[in-house]
């Protein structure tokens, strides 16, 4: 059969030919490549930034990180259920003041653990190890003032959920510490109770809205006695047994007062307002020794204007037509004398 020169064929040994010669002209060329190649590396490798990589994870950095800035035995604690406006500026405000090695922990419902949580700002603290925020499992309950005196009254929440602590600054929505006090909180850790006192010569101040607490000593109490559900307040409870409890110091009268709630001191360290001294069905509920007085009442605003983070205040310019400033209308006082 005779060979036949097919387009096929042609193309076929044209693109070997090609091969042949680019494959000669190699060699020439490569010494140029290489070194344009080797070029180029060495340009990146300069522009790669230095990095140290620290193999270890991140919880295990982190937790490094708590050790060395804060002390696990100093914790404040905040118990709410309901996720208030003002929880993030509250908390906020008191990481500023407590000394800076006092952890923080907020015990919450999901809606209140998330309304505080999602603030950047707290993620930041959370990430610190700065502020734990709990929602604690059943059959732990928090919706209610008889259920929070149960929790603070069970030795198993303390060993559970609080492990390690030594001090606790137990404050409440309603309570502020003041920037401008003189003293500090740690200036009180060598006392087992210390709030504030509902009488001048109240035995125990120890009102529990703001107050600081030695764990250890409210372990010995829980070691012999229980409380009975529905009984007095979780503070009122503690009070009438650490008063008489042997080498407990507690807070009596204004000794030892840390707070300011139904009886005045100047320059106290703190204020605990009921409910931020919002009226409930039984009239005010704030206490007219500390803020029936005008000029008290301004003594106390500008020595601590945080109380407006707590307070259900007012502007001037809503007071009503013949506002005494003292809670009562000058309309209905010339009333009660004309009907005398």
């Amino acid at each position: 059969m005779p060979f036949a020169i097919t387009q096929t064929r042609v193309l076929a040994v044209l693109a070997l030919i090609i091969t042949w010669w680019v494959a000669s002209l190699l060699p020439h060329y490569t010494p140029t490549v290489k070194e344009h190649v080797r070029t180029r590396l060495g340009e990146a490798r300069q522009r790669i930034p230095k990095v140290r990589i620290d193999w270890r994870p991140l919880w295990h950095h982190e937790e490094d990180q708590r050790g060395d800035r804060f002390n696990r035995s100093k914790v404040a604690l905040l118990i709410e259920p309901r996720p208030l406006p003002h929880l993030v500026p509250q908390i906020l405000h008191m990481m500023a003041v407590v000394p800076a090695d006092w952890r923080f922990v907020f015990v919450g419902t999901g809606a209140s653990a998330r309304a505080v949580g999602r603030s950047r700002v707290m993620r930041r603290r959370r990430r610190a190890g700065k502020l734990d925020l709990l929602v604690l499992p059943a059959p732990w309950e928090i919706d209610g003032r008889e259920k929070v005196h149960r929790l603070l009254t069970d030795a198993r929440f303390y060993d559970e959920f609080l492990p390690g602590v030594e001090w606790l600054l137990r404050y409440e929505h309603d309570s502020i510490l003041c920037a401008n006090s003189a003293v500090g909180l740690d200036e009180w850790l060598d006392w087992d109770w210390a709030g504030a006192p509902r009488t001048v010569n109240d035995r125990f101040s120890g009102n529990g809205g703001l107050s600081i607490r030695r764990v250890s000593t409210i372990k010995r109490v829980l070691g012999f006695q229980a409380r009975h559900n529905d009984t007095a307040p979780e503070d009122e409870w503690f009070g009438t047994r650490l008063w008489v409890l042997p080498g407990a110091r507690v807070a009596a009268g204004q000794r030892g007062q840390l707070a300011v709630e139904d009886q005045y001191v100047p320059d106290a360290m703190g204020f605990h307002v009921r409910d931020g001294g919002r009226r409930d069905g039984d009239g005010a509920v704030m206490a007219d020794a500390v803020w029936k007085d005008p000029a008290r009442r301004r003594a106390i605003l500008d020595y601590c204007p945080e109380l407006g983070l707590v307070m259900d205040m007012k502007l001037e310019r809503e007071r009503c037509p013949g506002d005494n400033l003292d809670g009562t209308i000058q309309e209905e006082e010339e009333e009660e004398k004309g009907h005398e």
